[in-house]
This record gives C-alpha cells, sequence and structure tokens, in this order.
C-alpha cells in the first residue's frame, strides 16, 4: 500500500526510449497573483517503469520515492489513460 504522504501528478508520456524509465510531462495552470491571468507552466519528471508499461502519449500518474539514479526519483502509480 502507498503512503498516503507521498505526492501524486498526473501527466502525459513524451518519452519511453529508456528501459524502465518514462518522462512525464505535468502541466499546472494557476492564477497571476497581480493580472489575475491564467498562467500554464509544465515540468518534466523523470518515472520508474519497472515493466515497461506506459507508452508515449498514454495519460499516467506518478508518485514520489526514493531516488532511483541522479535525476529519477518518481515511480509509475497507474496508467488512466492509454492511447491507440
Amino acid at each position: 500500500m502507498e503512503d498516503a504522504r507521498k505526492m501524486i501528478k498526473q501527466g502525459v508520456v513524451v518519452s519511453d526510449k529508456n528501459d524502465k524509465t518514462i518522462v512525464v510531462l505535468v502541466q499546472r495552470q494557476y492564477i497571476h497573483p497581480l493580472y489575475k491571468k491564467t498562467v500554464r507552466r509544465h515540468k518534466k519528471f523523470m518515472a520508474h517503469d519497472e515493466n515497461n508499461e506506459a507508452h508515449e502519449g498514454d495519460t499516467v500518474e506518478i508518485c514520489e520515492s526514493r531516488p532511483m539514479s541522479a535525476r529519477k526519483r518518481w515511480s509509475l502509480h497507474k496508467i488512466v489513460e492509454r492511447t491507440k
């Protein structure tokens, strides 16, 4: 069972070329405090995918985990939607 305090993010897989690793693009929206305009920001996260289940274009959820490598600190939680 996953720890309830671990952060979960949802995003789209942009790369699955590496073995047991996916790159997930997470997009967030917020309202600018001064100008009241909606601002979009995105960030890429490297996540561990033990069985190479996720593929490019899939919508996935990733959760925090122990450091797997120099840049990989997230792991695949579940696949929300698959592409055709």
